[in-house]
């Protein structure tokens, strides 16, 4: 029988930031035409979508806006996410989007939106034109972070022109860079990057009690543990090693990636109360979610007890939140 299901690399798109970013997505929606709809959608058609997948709860976040959103733009953002919320609190929770180009800005967009809006965290882009967020003057995002008791999920985007340039285009068809720069690898490789950055520049130890999500299995550091393991001892004085940092701030989802092999490294290495589901609507359907945790039943790699945890109960504990019972998809 499958668990209560919370999902939280679920996406949409504000009015605001879709009118400014639209040329952004243009390429993602000629893939898949219907994902244009579905951002938009806050309401109905989502549920809908989610019966389908039998998820209980979606934990809402804005999809990525390259460059930023301007304060502003992530003002109006969240207030709209928000009224969804308040809508359908059972089966809707809200992450902030930021505007990360404004370190200051961050905080102060945070601890309302932690605090008057009631969103359980912030999910933001992993760099803003090529700029990561390691410096001293996104201090004041991660300690805000910390003080609210909130995680923060990293989550991909687009490379920077100069980034494209250098790392993504060859000897290959434009469709290819594209591909490679994004969801291909460039999006993954760059994120988990961005956490041995956080760690190397001591942010872990400026604020020992930061929550961090990254999605996508790990984003590709569960498989290169051991050795980051050994020769991060190189890069400094760091109070903890990387792996007491990996075991106590870092949490990872299983957004997008319909296969068990990967799970397989991370239940070796990574503790199963980090280990959180996600679908990654709505550039995956519900559906490849719930077969996932279907095959993963099936598989004897973990417990019941086990399974419920990556579905629900550890989200349940890290966001303070509860998955509603569903009958039939219909809550």
């Amino acid at each position: 029988m499958v668990p209560p299901l919370i999902a939280l690399e679920e996406h949409f798109l504000s009015t605001a930031v879709l009118e400014e970013f639209n040329d952004a997505y243009q390429e993602q929606f000629k893939a898949i035409p219907a994902a244009k709809d579905k951002l938009a959608d806050l309401s109905s058609l989502r549920l809908e979508e989610m019966a389908k997948g039998k998820i209980s709860m979606q934990v809402i976040s804005h999809a990525c806006a390259p460059g930023g959103p301007s304060p502003e733009m992530c003002r109006q953002g969240n207030d709209q996410l928000a009224a969804a919320v308040r809508k359908n609190k059972a089966r809707f929770a809200g992450f902030a989007v930021l505007p990360i180009a404004h370190p200051d800005e961050c905080a102060k967009e945070l601890e309302r939106s932690v605090k008057e809006l009631g969103f359980v965290g912030a999910l933001i882009d992993n760099h803003v034109n090529g700029k990561y967020f390691d410096g001293n003057e996104y201090d004041v995002m991660w300690q805000k972070a910390e003080e609210l008791d909130v995680p923060i999920y990293l989550h991909p985007t687009w490379p920077a022109e100069d980034m494209m340039q250098q790392s993504y285009t060859g000897n290959f068809t434009a469709g290819a860079s594209r591909s490679l720069g994004a969801s291909g690898w460039g999006w993954h490789s760059e994120t988990g990057l961005h956490i041995l950055r956080l760690y190397a520049a001591g942010v872990f130890d400026k604020f020992p009690k930061l929550k961090i999500i990254i999605g996508h299995f790990g984003e590709m550091l569960p498989f290169m543990l051991q050795r980051i393991s050994k020769l991060s001892v190189r890069w400094g004085e760091q109070k903890r090693k990387i792996l007491q940092v990996w075991e106590e701030n870092i949490w990872i989802t299983t957004s997008g990636v319909w296969s068990l092999d990967p799970l397989k490294c991370i239940l070796g290495n990574t503790k199963i109360d980090h280990i959180l589901f996600s679908v990654d609507y709505p550039f995956e359907p519900n559906e490849n979610g719930l077969k996932w945790i279907q095959d993963l039943e099936c598989s004897g790699l973990v417990t019941q007890e086990e399974l419920e945890m990556i579905a629900y109960k550890n989200s349940e504990k890290l966001l303070k939140i509860k998955a509603p019972q569903i009958t039939n998809g219909v809550h």
